[in-house]
């Protein structure tokens, strides 16, 4: 499988130079972005739009409930597993990234902890 990055602010167009790489190359795209994932948080993410998700398959989109905890952890997971379905159907990826952890996550296979609720509850007493 091949992979390719496409890495800048949000609105700066890399979903649109990702839409125009996956319909010349069939490539599947995965969003690497801290807020995309969040079902309901359409407004300043920059999402795709439903035509464009129609049209080409996108991952980590939409994945979590922004009243849930959701941590680079839990992303690193769900984009793990969308990597190795596109691997296994013989395409190429592209990681759309605005959220430079998350891509380092992913790409550098980050040992992440698990969450620690005795620390987070010794934190908020305090």
């Amino acid at each position: 499988m091949r992979e390719v990055a496409i890495v800048a602010p949000t609105a700066s167009g890399k979903s649109d130079v990702a839409m125009a790489v996956a319909r010349e190359t069939g490539a599947h795209i995965i969003a690497v972005d801290a807020m995309q994932v969040y079902r309901g948080m359409d407004i300043g993410t920059a999402k795709p739009t439903t035509a464009d998700r129609a049209a080409v398959p996108h991952h980590c989109i939409d994945i979590a409930d922004p009243s849930e905890r959701f941590s680079v952890a839990e992303f690193q997971r769900h984009a793990s597993a969308a990597r190795a379905e596109i691997a296994a159907a013989g395409k190429s990826a592209l990681l759309v990234a605005g959220t430079g952890l998350y891509l380092t996550a992913l790409i550098d296979d980050l040992s992440l902890p698990g969450e620690w609720p005795a620390v987070r509850d010794e934190l908020q007493r305090e």
